[in-house]
């Protein structure tokens, strides 16, 4: 088990799910840690609050383009690159993955199956870490440091 998939597994194990698990990675990647912004994307979790519908990993990756490239205050814009990267980021994820549904994804019928059926656990591990690598080969390709928005 490589590091990104160590680090990802100890979040896991500590109650996080993905969009928690993107979101927390990131900071961690920059020494930041910012409770309210993981609180935040907690709704975003299971498909979009526990719907099954577009996947945490997916939100959870654009949310941290957002970081690097999107609007943060009145005196800023979204940088011109962030569309595009997002874009590619959406395109990558359901060609990679079949689907933006978590439901497609994962293929269960109803969110008690996520507690019961540990071979989501593996799936979904496993789209953690390749999407948590795209997004950082994403913002290298468009200029930016990943770890640091200095």
């Amino acid at each position: 088990m490589d590091n990104i998939a160590f680090e990802m597994y100890k979040l896991a194990s500590s109650g996080y799910c993905c969009t928690q698990i993107m979101m927390k990675m990131a900071l961690e990647a920059e020494e930041k840690e910012n409770d309210d912004l993981i609180r935040a994307v907690n709704g975003l979790c299971m498909g979009i609050g526990s719907t099954q519908k577009t996947c945490g990993v997916l939100t959870g990756g654009v949310a941290i383009l957002g970081l690097y490239a999107g609007k943060g205050d009145e005196t800023e814009y979204q940088k011109q690159e962030y569309a595009g990267m997002v874009n590619e980021y959406i395109q990558w994820f359901e060609s990679r993955f079949g689907s933006t549904e978590c439901h497609d994804i994962i293929g269960v019928g109803n969110i008690t199956d996520y507690t019961t059926n540990q071979n989501y656990l593996l799936k979904c591990g496993d789209i953690l870490v390749e999407s948590y690598r795209n997004i950082q080969q994403i913002l290298m390709n468009h200029g930016f440091e990943f770890g640091s928005r200095e």
